[in-house]
């Protein structure tokens, strides 16, 4: 009945966002055009919200890399690294991101799900403790499930609510995970990191970070939040995706833990699920070696998202953070309105992302943009004209045309 229940609920809010006219989870992309661009419901429209950070997707010599190995190594794995064993682009690609980390060891996963699930229940077990921020993407969550630790959650961004915590947990025996978010993927803002290493020094804990929005963004390097505060050697692991800045399909964790290898014997995750297919591997590997080589994307991609964080701000909207990110939320009143402006922006022409609780911190309502280093400064303002006509007028009535 509870599962039903569920369902019920679940169909009712489908049922009502097609009331007011498309699902907002059931978009379906004709055709990608590019980067910035594809054909929804047979109309050119801007994608302002798929994690494309360095609009990657389309470059040639990936695409050029996934096809060779296409034809090279066959469609597929067919099994688990520890069955089948490694290809030798996968190890090829694990040292290729441990060079671009400055890490002496990295392993991949088939998903950057995969990699947090893996990473959190192979480093904690049930005597152990995760000290978890309460935004924390569910893939954490529930990665902290697997491990059998004992879990407490924290204030978002607040070390001083960490430090009582550790605090009142001095007797507790075992190991201490802490967990923190290079960017979080709602919000759009950044862990205060500096707080948290002064935190760690005081207690000795192990700290994990999540660069998933961060990695290939922040930092001189683009190796995320950490690189960004000068604070690489003070974080003992990191996590992340290839489905955001890479443009592919998977994850990774690194670390320089001389036991960090052995994980692999240590994670389900990775242990029992096929290994990431030749052609996304090869594309990963090249996509790398462009983030590596041309800075200039990080560039326009800061360029891009400080146009779009001023030009909303100027049309007096409610943003999720005060500081310029990639991510740029839009704090809306409730969950009709969002619906509604949601729907009226992809009739306008503009996709972005609808969330809604219980997915989002704080039970808010936001229409989510994300920016990318693809983005042309015409296409960052008409995303900030459509926002104008329907978002900055708090209903989804008023389209502009074009």
């Amino acid at each position: 009945m509870d599962l039903l229940a569920k369902l019920e609920g679940i169909a009712e809010r489908h049922a009502r966002m097609k009331s007011l006219g498309v699902d907002a989870v059931g978009v379906v992309n004709d055709k990608i055009l590019s980067p910035t661009r594809a054909l929804i419901g047979g109309r050119e429209t801007i994608l302002a919200g798929t994690n494309n950070y360095m609009g990657i997707t389309f470059d040639a010599d990936c695409i050029a890399a996934g096809q060779k190995a296409l034809a090279e190594f066959g469609t597929g794995t067919t099994g688990s690294r520890i069955a089948n064993g490694s290809f030798a682009l996968h190890r090829e690609l694990e040292l290729e991101f441990a060079r671009f980390l400055d890490r002496k060891h990295c392993i991949i996963f088939t998903t950057g799900y995969q990699a947090n699930l893996g990473m959190m229940s192979g480093l904690a077990g049930p005597r152990d403790t995760i000290y978890l921020d309460a935004d924390s993407h569910s893939s954490i969550y529930d990665g902290c499930t697997l491990s059998g630790a004992k879990l407490v959650r924290f204030r978002h961004n607040d070390a001083v609510d960490l430090d009582k915590r550790l605090s009142r947990g001095e007797e507790d025996g075992g190991g201490k995970l802490v967990v923190l978010e290079g960017i979080y993927s709602m919000m759009g803002d950044r862990a205060p990191l500096a707080d948290f290493v002064e935190v760690k020094k005081k207690h000795g804990f192990q700290l994990l970070v999540d660069e998933a929005h961060s990695f290939g963004v922040l930092g001189p390097h683009g190796r995320g939040l950490a690189d960004e505060a000068g604070l690489e050697k003070d974080v003992d692991f990191v996590v992340g995706t290839f489905s955001k800045s890479v443009g592919a399909i998977g994850g990774f964790g690194a670390g320089d833990h001389p036991y960090f290898e052995y994980l692999r014997y240590a994670m389900r995750p990775y242990m029992f699920t096929a290994s990431s297919s030749p052609a996304s591997i090869a594309t990963s590997i090249a996509a790398i070696r462009k983030l590596a080589a041309e800075p200039q994307r990080r560039k326009k991609l800061a360029e891009n998202s400080a146009r779009l964080f001023s030009g909303f701000r100027a049309l007096g909207l409610e943003l999720g953070c005060d500081e310029v990110s990639p991510v740029v939320a839009v704090r809306c009143p409730d969950e009709p309105s969002t619906i509604a402006m949601w729907n009226a922006l992809l009739k306008a022409g503009v996709y972005v992302n609808i969330a809604l609780p219980p997915g989002t911190p704080n039970k808010l309502c936001l229409l989510r943009c994300s920016v990318s280093a693809a983005h042309s400064e015409a296409e960052i303002d008409r995303i900030i004209e459509l926002f104008g006509a329907v978002v900055a007028q708090g209903h989804g009535k008023k389209v502009v045309n074009g």
